[in-house]
């Protein structure tokens, strides 16, 4: 096992123990919130708890800060500040010690806490309805036995015991036990980290953003950030590669409590909580004429874009002025929506990691939105690889998903190529499984994944592990233009009683009954291709040119599909004789009978 993963495995350890101890305090809930309720509560303490363990060394410094410049008006907000050393304060005299010893005057009390916060800390706890939870809790006479809960002395949630990165972890915990109580898709929340490491190596290989003469200074944006895990690694991975580097996270999230725990997280390792923005990213961009050097993100698919649609059609019909000007996938799965939106956010060097499904790859035919949207992306010669990842590596389904890698400048590469790279099989198998996924895409197999990138050439690629399991990933080079095809259409004449051509302005009429297409590879002129496969067979036949149109599909399972060479008949033979000769026999012995 490497230090990283084992790192992996004691942070996840250390999370699961205090997401452990965190939840306990559910126990106090009971009665007055029903189970799927938990979460209205815990998770919003669990901000508080953290905010409040991050101020508790300067505290004392703040409540000094706050009398001294008392008269300072809108600037005192900025002493404030530097007082607590983050970009939010807490002018209560009020700490949970305080609030723990003094049980009859809890509510006041706790008001006075929560209101002594700056404004962006009670614009996260309004977000998160948290207001409306205290209120519950006072009716039901619970609240002193949740400040006593989150008060336990194991429960230290400062960064000097938890960095953003180990926050993470005990957020996913708690949001994934929030959802399961609230029947939810825990995974509609986050990306299992073994992924998002992956996907932030792939999107930093060969990027020239990080080619600044002066230090790395660069923006990263995730359109469906959920506790915004994704940028929080994404961001590390970047001060590994430059400790001093300048990286500033930006994204969206429909949900409010996770775009509560991400606007926390971001306030406290002194990102700018303002570049954290809440609302649906189809519908309600909140990043409009923005550009980012990176886009990492994993949208929701197959998830209908109805109550979108009529900001997403009216979007569309402003053409290139608008995200999604190529075209509209059908209602029922907005994810290429995403994609787009993705696209039409970076920079003219940027780069987008984007997980989708397979229906991205290949749903819709020709003169479709999908197969516009491929055609869009491939015509302009961004879409640098796709990895497919191994099944059962997501905790909330187990079904094939694959990694876009888009690059604006793919062309100066890799001008005219794809990569493929299925990595279905370049996984370690977990000892217990999280929800649906079972396993793992450990630091050897990230590394095998990157060499197949880097190298970009048709190649497998293969290596044994320490416990002898064989990890293993494919890679293929294709030319986009053999990702595209010609659907046209082949008439045939119509013919009345007599056997003669019906015909109208000298022109044959089409029989409708015969008419028929055929899909002819980009790379093969169509009148060359008609008069060897059509003409042979129907020589009256035609093509109606006007009904042409130019689509494109990713037969990823095709490219890689390998023919095994049938068992030969005498060896089946063979195999179902000897079969049959060991059934005969225990029959015999079953029943006493002699040969």
């Amino acid at each position: 096992m490497s230090v990283s993963e084992e790192k992996i495995n004691e942070v996840g350890k250390k999370a699961q123990e205090n997401a452990n101890l965190i939840w306990n305090a559910a126990n106090s809930l009971f009665g007055a919130f029903k189970p799927h309720e938990y979460g209205l509560v815990i998770l919003p303490m669990c901000v508080i708890k953290r905010f409040h363990d991050c101020l508790l060394p300067t505290h004392q410094a703040v409540l000094e800060a706050n009398k001294k410049f008392a008269s300072a008006g809108p600037l005192k907000a900025g002493f404030l500040k530097k007082a607590s050393g983050y970009q939010f304060y807490n002018t209560s005299e009020y700490t949970f010690d305080k609030l723990k010893a003094d049980p009859e005057n809890i509510e006041e009390n706790f008001d006075d806490f929560l209101h002594g916060f700056s404004d962006n800390v009670i614009e996260i706890l309004t977000r998160m309805n948290f207001f409306a939870a205290v209120d519950r809790m006072k009716e039901a006479k619970v609240l002193y036995q949740i400040i006593v809960d989150f008060s336990t002395e194991n429960l230290d949630m400062s960064e000097k015991h938890f960095s953003a990165v180990d926050m993470g972890y005990i957020f996913e915990n708690l949001v994934q036990r929030f959802s399961e109580s609230y029947d939810e898709e825990a995974g509609a929340h986050f990306t299992s980290r073994d992924i998002i490491y992956l996907m932030c190596d792939l999107l930093v290989v060969n990027s020239d953003a990080l080619n600044d003469d002066d230090g790395l200074h660069c923006t990263v944006y995730d359109m469906t950030m959920g506790t915004s895990q994704m940028l929080t690694c994404m961001e590390e991975r970047l001060k590994q590669i430059d400790k001093n580097a300048d990286v500033k996270t930006f994204g969206q999230e429909i949900n409010p409590f996770t775009m509560g725990i991400a606007a926390a997280d971001t306030l406290i390792h002194g990102g700018d909580p303002d570049n954290m923005k809440f609302g649906d990213t189809l519908s309600d961009d909140q990043f409009s004429g923005y550009q980012f050097d990176f886009c990492i993100s994993n949208p929701p698919f197959g998830i209908d874009w109805k109550r979108e649609a009529v900001v997403v059609e009216k979007e569309h019909k402003l053409g290139e002025q608008g995200r999604f000007a190529p075209g509209l996938p059908g209602k029922s799965d907005g994810q290429m929506l995403f994609l787009l939106n993705g696209l039409a956010k970076l920079k003219d060097n940027g780069r987008m990691a984007i997980i989708q499904n397979g229906s991205s790859l290949y749903t819709g035919d020709a003169g479709s939105g999908q197969s516009d949207i491929r055609k869009y992306v491939i015509e302009n010669d961004w879409l640098d690889a796709i990895v497919q990842l191994p099944n059962d590596s997501f905790y909330n389904t187990p079904i094939t998903t694959y990694v876009w890698i888009l690059d604006k400048q793919k062309s100066i590469r890799n001008p005219g190529k794809i990569q493929l790279i299925d990595a279905s099989k370049c996984c370690v198998e977990r000892k217990k499984s999280i929800g649906n996924k079972k396993y793992d895409i450990s630091d050897e197999c990230r590394n095998l994944i990157l060499r197949a990138y880097t190298e970009y050439s048709t190649e497998d690629y293969e290596q044994t592990l320490g416990d002898g399991t064989v990890i293993y990933c494919k890679s293929k080079i294709l030319d986009s233009i053999n990702l595209g095809y010609s659907k046209v259409t082949v008439e045939s004449p119509l013919l009345d009683d007599e056997g003669q051509y019906v015909m109208k302005k000298g022109k044959k009429v089409a029989d409708v009954s015969k008419r028929d297409t055929e899909n002819i590879p980009l790379s093969v002129d169509i009148d060359d291709y008609i008069r060897d496969e059509v003409l042979p067979y129907n020589p009256d036949a035609w093509v109606d040119k006007s009904k042409t149109k130019v689509g494109y599909e990713i037969p990823f399972i095709r490219t890689f599909y390998e023919y095994k060479k049938p068992e030969p008949v005498d060896d089946i033979v063979q195999r179902v004789t000897d079969l049959e000769k060991d059934i005969s026999k225990s029959l015999n012995t079953l029943f006493h009978k002699e040969d």
